[in-house]
């Protein structure tokens, strides 16, 4: 289970053959479907699913799952996280990083001073933002959003130290 990252969420049921509105935090919002196999997940109960078919609907889309066939199946999936392991996912050149690689790595300046743990990622249109949380390691245990700048403010990502090394005031 540690070894699967949440790609989506099955938003309502559609229809009355089981289809299922899903919610996709990949970007492109299709490539959900490119990864597989998914792993339904609600609190703690979880299950695999084979996905049988899906399309574009509006704004959104619609995936149908092996055996959910009709909408009372359907509706008892509504609010399951859809996840898959983390090996589905394509390897990135060096440089690049999913966000959820970046989630809990320590945030350190050049300066040698602990910000605290990335928190969360935002996407703020302009550059994507870095939610850093101070904690008992940290400086302080201040919320600081430190803009997603590589060469300017991000310097370096070290995956095994599971690190950042930024170039940013403390006190801002």
């Amino acid at each position: 289970m540690d070894d699967r990252l949440t790609v989506g969420c099955l938003r309502a049921a559609h229809g009355l053959r089981g289809f299922l509105w899903v919610h996709s935090l990949t970007t492109p919002p299709e490539n959900i479907f490119a990864y597989g196999p998914w792993f339904l997940r609600h609190g703690e109960d979880e299950k695999a699913v084979e996905v049988e078919q899906w399309r574009p609907q509006g704004k959104g889309w619609l995936v149908k799952l092996r055996g959910v066939d009709d909408r009372n199946a359907s509706d008892l999936l509504v609010g399951w996280d859809v996840q898959v392991p983390h090996a589905a996912l394509p390897e990135l050149p060096e440089d690049e990083y999913y966000w959820s690689e970046l989630i809990d790595m320590r945030v350190v300046t050049i300066a040698g001073v602990d910000l605290g743990t990335v928190h969360a990622m935002m996407e703020t249109g302009a550059n994507d933002v870095l939610v850093v949380r101070g904690d008992a390691l940290s400086m302080d245990r201040r919320e600081r959003l430190l803009p997603w700048l590589p060469g300017s403010v991000v310097h370096q990502v070290e995956r095994g130290e599971r690190r950042i090394l930024v170039d940013w005031d403390p006190d801002f």
